[in-house]
């Protein structure tokens, strides 16, 4: 193996064995303990240390790295600490993710290293949202991020490679081609001939390199960082290597032919770097053992002060606490008193936060399909590009999945963005990033995701099955979301400014059916609504109804058109968290409860509400709780369909069956 050591002193090239060598020694000794049982799980990198110790060294230390489970050299190059790194595997609270997450599943702001989730894809995009960060700052900084060949296969590598060529991002994209997805051998991943040939549908620069040559990584890396810097662009890295050991150690290695792990156990980084060195006369062969010796002993001293370490604690409190970011106080303003606000659409109200937002805050993005210059499919954000400039008004392409990647990136950077879906059905594209990546950032590692997804939602327009749905119930069961549902102008409003100013990543659900129908008292300049709180919307005294969105709408029609019986109207406003206090206020006004949504009925959060209501407060009930809903069908087009398919047509019926108890 050739090694082209360039302009490298000598200093630097013993350094690089150190470096390279560390994570070897590491992993043997974790090898060690998890057949003793010491640590739970392994997911092992011997052999390829070569590519993440290699492109670390090429990095800054405060140029973000995005790695995988294999990347242990990733970790140490920055300096992790060993011993804690090991109570992070062995699950202790004194870990990174406080025992939350396994292995690798763990970031550092510190030391700029984002942690993967399993599902491995969605960290590309979200190096596509730090790339973008330093692109609106104007640093000379790029992002690089680690995949598999296996993981090209995934819908989120396409999206991620064409959002950073679109918007022409200082990406490193690093694939490690490993031989194997699991068991899966490349064969049977894609039929190009080599995974940089991909690159060029993209327009991206490319290149491949021997995975195994410390040095060969070292430049490629370092060569693709500066093209990636003076033409502002992408590249993709293909890193050929070979995965000695199972995907995990259980898993094992039988399906590997023989004579394939011969032929690369003959190809090992840290052999052929240590006899390069011998070559040069820099490191004898001699002396290359006493290395060995003396890092092995750093580890037993460093492991052995942990080892025994005993962590039994556990409290709840906290880890229902730590869900949630914590908002800033001075970030939730209540609207101030005013004689008479001025009348404004529910739609203009949403324009108007968004507006209020951009001036208050200078590092808030919107991203979205159409939303520039066509100002988005209902012209919300009309006009905003022409006052705040296309970087921070920016189109996107297709690619929910990604776009919503690259708002949680920008988080990790300090910036607040707001992505549009163009109807929330489309937000399917973009679930796993939502439930997975933003939802539980911060239980796993305490990294913020200040991200707001705009959801144009619902039916009662003539849009048929994939325009219509009212899917709000998808997100109130995942932990570390919050989703608001405001029902009048001013909410709307007050509710935006609040998801906005928000930490936490906020779903925010407005119904396109009161865009233009419903009108209000808006108040003026900024202030928020709190999330989780809700609004008594009339007292009452027969019959409550808890209910959201247009939900209110159609409570307060049927009030208008029957005085009796007197109803208690509740408008939640935010599903999650739910205000379980004035959901109990309302049972208890007049123990007679029917929960309207426009969901379907099952699954839909009136099935939780009843639950909780059945549970907490059935001593204050006189009748069964029932549940008035749309049909369990997909929302039809047709306007009789559609109309009979909304729980609006049986809410009468449902009144006066709770009214006759």
């Amino acid at each position: 193996m050739y090694f082209n050591r360039a302009h490298i002193s000598d200093e630097q090239l013993l350094a690089f064995h150190r470096a390279l060598l560390y994570p070897r020694l590491v992993e043997e000794k974790m090898l060690l303990l998890l057949r003793q049982g010491k640590i739970s799980k392994w997911f092992s990198g011997i052999g390829q240390e070569a590519i993440a110790v290699g492109a670390t060294l090429a990095l800054e230390p405060d140029e973000w790295i995005l790695p995988l489970h294999r990347n242990l050299g990733v970790f140490t190059t920055r300096g992790l600490p060993l011993r804690r790194m090991f109570l992070q595997w062995q699950g202790s609270r004194e870990g990174y993710s406080k025992g939350r997450e396994r292995s690798f599943h763990f970031g550092s702001r510190e030391h700029h290293i984002c942690g993967m989730i399993s599902h491995l894809g969605p960290q590309l995009s979200v190096a596509d949202g730090i790339a973008l960060a330093h692109t609106l700052a104007q640093r000379q900084k790029v992002t690089l991020a680690f995949t598999g060949e296996g993981g090209t296969s995934e819908g989120e590598f396409h999206e991620a490679l064409n959002v950073a060529a679109v918007w022409d991002l200082p990406v490193i994209f690093l694939v490690e081609n490993n031989g194997y997805g699991l068991s899966t051998p490349v064969a049977e991943q894609y039929r190009c001939a080599q995974l940089t040939d991909k690159a060029a549908g993209y327009g991206m620069h490319s290149m491949r390199v021997n995975g195994n040559n410390l040095l060969d990584v070292y430049h490629a890396v370092t060569n693709a960082k500066a093209y990636a810097l003076q033409q502002q662009k992408p590249v993709l890295i293909e890193a050929l290597t070979f995965r000695m050991r199972g995907h995990e150690e259980a898993s094992g290695t039988r399906y590997v032919p023989p004579a394939l792990l011969e032929e690369w156990a003959q190809q090992d980084p840290i052999h052929h770097y240590e006899a390069f060195l011998d070559y040069i006369g820099l490191l004898p062969a001699a002396q290359i053992g006493a290395v060995h010796r003396e890092l092995k002993q750093q580890i037993e001293d460093d492991i052995h002060e942990v080892l025994t370490y005993a962590d039994t604690h556990t409290d709840t409190a906290e880890e229902l606490a730590d869900i949630y970011a914590r908002p800033r106080p001075q970030d939730s303003i209540p609207a101030a008193t005013a004689p008479a606000a001025p009348e404004k659409r529910f739609i203009n109200a949403i324009s108007e936060a968004l507006q209020t937002a951009m001036e208050q805050y200078p590092q808030l993005v919107l991203m979205g399909q159409d939303i520039a210059e066509y100002g988005g499919a209902f012209k919300i954000t009309e006009g905003l590009v022409e006052r705040f400039g296309k970087a921070r008004v920016r189109n996107t392409p297709l690619c929910e999945s990604a776009i919503i990647g690259a708002a949680l990136g920008l988080s990790l950077m300090g910036y607040k963005s707001m992505v549009e879906m163009q109807f929330a059905d489309f937000v399917s594209c973009g679930f796993n990033q939502i439930v997975n990546n933003l939802a539980k950032i911060h239980y796993r590692w305490g990294q913020a995701a200040d991200v707001v997804i705009r959801m144009p939602t619902g039916a009662g327009v003539g849009a048929g099955p994939f325009h219509s749905q009212s899917n709000e119930a998808w997100f109130t069961h995942t932990p570390g979301l919050k989703v608001v549902y405001p029902a009048t102008p001013a909410d709307a409003k007050g509710l935006l400014l609040a998801a906005l100013a928000d930490p936490n990543p906020v779903m925010y659900f407005e119904h396109k059916a009161l865009y233009r129908s419903v009108s209000g008292p808006v108040p003026e300049g900024w202030y928020t609504v709190e999330i989780g709180k809700a609004r008594v919307v009339q007292p009452g005294t027969d019959i409550s109804i808890i209910t959201y969105g247009s939900g209110v709408h159609w409570a307060l029609e049927y009030a208008r058109q029957h005085p009796q019986p007197s109803l208690y109207i509740l408008d939640l406003r935010t599903l999650l968290p739910l205000d379980y206090e004035a959901i109990r206020e309302a049972v208890a006004r007049t123990g007679k409860v029917l929960v309207l949504h426009e969901d379907t009925l099952t699954g839909g959060l009136g099935g939780e509400i009843s639950a909780w209501i059945a549970e907490h407060c059935f001593h204050l009930l006189d009748a069964p709780v029932l549940r008035c809903a749309s049909l369990d069908t997909p929302v039809p087009f047709a306007a009789a369909l559609e109309k009979n398919f909304l729980a609006k047509s049986r809410l009468d019926q449902c009144i006066r069956r709770l009214a006759a108890y």
